[in-house]
């Protein structure tokens, strides 16, 4: 006898399609499972036969064969218990139906039978609905993110025996899934909290502007992480093309709190500095994502950047440059997206108290030297603006009024990201930001004029940019020109983004 199922497994964000048999012959008794399963897989054995048992149903006591194909394509992960525990229960005819080719089934089992959540959800729906699948039988905790792919029949179930019902009584129409609510941003600090440092300020609100990556450099005290974490709330709101690809990646994390649909707010991740270079650009047997994919569409906040690992910084060099991240395997890459806002803060040397005016710094010129050669040239030159942000007087500490809040900011940025994507609509690649424009792009829209170009050619000469240099403050001005509304770049936008480009 026997019984054919589909399911799913998920390898970096992308899901393929696995197809479960299951055959339960005469012989002596025995569950064997083949095509490449890993350890947690293989212990489903021990899961399957109590849920089915513990549910009242009746375990066969017969040779039982289970094939996971391809067979090529490593399976990991507990969400195949479910699929598996249903194809021995069809084999045996306790579900009548022996191929279930229009739905996609997974979940983990508990002993007792119930349901637990899974990872990778969404690009399983996404997948199952490209593929013309008629629905997805999955737990009901995931069921409000399943929910968001349209076009799909949602089976929210919560034990086997709820499964078992479902699939026998195939005319019945599915569960409606509790409304995916989206997940609840805390509320963000405002930047009225904030006192003085305009340059600062003004940094801050070219780099969300554009999507561009920012340096904050000063002594400890002087406002740098408080600035940093004001990011994410002068931002625009994600539209729902970003929602979707960032929600994905937190649900194959596993990220995604129970019955949550699209994320409600960008990312904003701040990984401490001991952390590892795969725990940041992702990694392992079966690849997961990093930090700087749970950022995409977000902010990447690295405190006290220059204490990360030299090798650990070096690794983002490839997300900077192409908004993504390829992890290599043996069997096969997986590619995770990492289109990131990348702030950084960094003391201006060992002590921190270089050019205060007041604490006297005592580091030689070789602790210096040697403190910030831990931020590398190419990395260096991959950030497209950096600034000083030096300690506050005390009248301006003492000052009791506010900043301007973020909500005005916010509005001049939402502002110049509409003619950005208004600009790049026609664009054949996928651009959404100053930060992102391809060469050729940059030629088309970032055109100078004489005098404009005139103030950069001779920035060359001085600062000797490089290529990359000379191309990112072109970016830079345009956005510098979008928040002043202009269609053309000008000799004070190339200016005031060169006064960024230097330390």
């Amino acid at each position: 006898m026997l019984a054919r199922l589909r399911t799913a497994a998920v390898f970096g964000v992308e899901a393929c399609a696995v197809h479960v048999e299951v055959d339960v012959s005469f012989g002596l008794p025995g569950f064997t499972m083949v095509g490449l399963p890993d350890a947690s897989v293989r212990e489903s054995r021990d899961r399957v036969r109590s849920a089915i048992r513990n549910s009242g149903f009746e375990f066969p006591p017969h040779r039982i064969t289970v094939n996971l194909a391809p067979a090529d394509v490593r399976k990991a992960g507990a969400s195949f218990d479910l699929p598996i525990a249903l194809g021995v229960l069809a084999a045996q005819g306790t579900v009548e139906r022996r191929e279930i080719a229009d739905l996609v089934i997974l979940g983990e089992l508990s002993l007792d039978g119930s349901i637990h959540a899974a990872r990778g959800v969404l690009p399983i729906a996404a997948a199952a609905r490209r593929e013309g699948l008629a629905g997805i039988v999955l737990p009901a905790a995931n069921a409000g993110e399943a929910s968001i792919v349209a076009g799909l029949d949602v089976f929210p179930v919560s034990s086997l025996g709820d499964a078992v019902r479902a699939l026998n009584d195939p005319c019945a129409p599915p569960s409606p899934p509790a409304p995916s609510a989206p997940v609840v941003a805390h509320e963000m600090p405002d930047l009225a909290d904030v006192r003085g440092q305009l340059l600062a300020r003004r940094a801050l609100e070219i780099a969300s502007a554009g999507a561009h990556s920012l340096l904050l450099v000063g002594p400890p005290g002087a406002g740098k992480t408080m600035m940093a974490r004001r990011v994410a709330g002068i931002l625009p709101p994600l539209t729902f093309d970003e929602a979707l690809e960032a929600t994905a990646v937190h649900s194959v994390a596993g990220l995604l709190p129970t019955g949550a649909g699209l994320l409600a707010a960008r990312p904003f991740r701040a990984p401490h500095h001991t952390i590892s270079d795969a725990a940041l650009v992702g990694g392992g047997s079966q690849p997961r994502p990093g930090e700087v994919s749970l950022a995409h569409h977000g902010v990447l906040f690295l405190d006290e950047m220059l204490e990360f690992s030299r090798h650990v910084l070096e690794v983002l060099r490839q997300p900077l440059e192409e908004g993504s991240v390829t992890i290599a395997r043996a069997a096969r890459s997986a590619v995770f997206p990492a289109r990131f806002m990348l702030v950084g803060a960094m003391n201006p040397c060992p002590c921190g108290f270089l050019g205060h005016t007041v604490r006297e710094c005592r580091c030689t010129p070789q602790q210096i030297a040697r403190y910030r050669d831990r931020l590398s040239g190419p990395l260096r030159d991959r950030l497209d603006l950096t600034v000083e942000v030096p300690a506050l007087p005390p009248d301006a500490l003492a000052a009791t009024r506010s900043g301007e809040p973020s909500s005005d900011v916010c509005a001049r940025v939402v502002a110049a990201r509409e003619r950005q994507r208004q600009r790049y609509a026609g664009a054949r690649t996928c651009v959404r930001t100053n930060a992102e424009l391809t060469p050729a792009l940059l030629a088309r829209h970032c055109a100078m004029n004489r005098a404009a170009a005139k103030v950069l050619g001779g920035a060359v000469a001085r600062l000797g940019l490089s290529a990359r240099g000379y191309d990112r403050v072109r970016k830079v001005a345009r956005t510098i020109a979008d928040l002043a509304g202009a269609d053309d770049v000008r000799a004070d936008d190339v200016a005031e983004a060169l006064q960024f480009r230097m330390l």
